[in-house]
């Protein structure tokens, strides 16, 4: 059974960083895109980065050049680097794996992490 696992989330002023880690308690890993997805009440889902089987990355465009995803597949863990942060980044963020080797929105996500917090003060 797929357990994904989040950790790394926190309160801090904007214009910090957090980075969270996500661990994939599986070893299908690299045969599946992962990502993280954020939500605030109210608000659907938003995905925010993937990282497909080839390794190549997708942001939207609000986090393009301050969030950087990476995997270390040696590992299964899945991280989430976050500078700049902005209080608009606030949400719970979830990490997720793909059913398959690419992810193109919520319908391509197979197993969702439990969600960690973020929040950012200004």
């Amino acid at each position: 059974q797929v357990e994904l696992v989040e950790s790394g989330g926190g309160s801090v002023q904007a214009g910090g960083s957090l980075r969270l880690s996500c661990t994939d308690s599986t070893t299908t890993s690299s045969s599946r895109c992962f990502g993280w997805f954020r939500q605030v009440p109210g608000k659907e889902r938003e995905a925010v980065a993937d990282i497909d089987s080839e390794g190549s990355t997708t942001y939207v465009d609000s986090v393009k050049g301050r969030f950087t995803i990476s995997k270390d597949s040696s590992k299964n863990v899945l991280y989430l680097q976050m500078d700049r942060l902005k209080p608009e980044d606030t949400a719970m963020y979830y990490c997720a794996k793909g059913i398959g080797g690419r992810c193109f929105g919520p319908a391509s996500i197979g197993y969702w992490g439990q969600g960690t917090q973020v929040t950012v003060s200004s």
